[in-house]
C-alpha cells in the first residue's frame, strides 16, 4: 500500500503591479452598436473616439468603459 502526503497552500488574487506586467488598458464602446475604440494606456483617448463616433451616429447616446487590468494569484505559505 502505497502512502500519500498532500500539502496545501493559499493563493491571494492580487493586481498584477510589476514592471513586466501588461499595462492597464481603457477602452469605450458604443452600446448601440457594439463598435469600440482600440484599447490604449491613456483613459482619454477613448473618450476623444465616444465623441468622434456620436458625431457620425447622433442616436448612439450610451457608451461604456471596458478596462482592462492584469491580475496574478500570489503564492502563500505551505500549510
Amino acid at each position: 500500500m502505497t502512502r500519500a502526503t498532500y500539502r496545501f497552500r493559499e493563493h491571494t488574487l492580487t493586481v498584477d503591479d510589476r514592471p513586466e506586467a501588461e499595462p492597464l488598458k481603457h477602452a469605450m464602446e458604443c452600446k448601440a452598436c457594439g463598435e469600440a475604440s482600440e484599447p490604449n494606456e491613456d483613459s482619454h483617448d477613448g473618450s476623444d473616439w465616444a465623441v468622434e463616433h456620436l458625431k457620425n451616429n447622433p442616436g448612439h447616446l450610451e457608451y461604456r468603459a471596458r478596462i482592462t487590468r492584469p491580475y496574478r494569484f500570489e503564492p502563500g505559505a505551505w500549510q
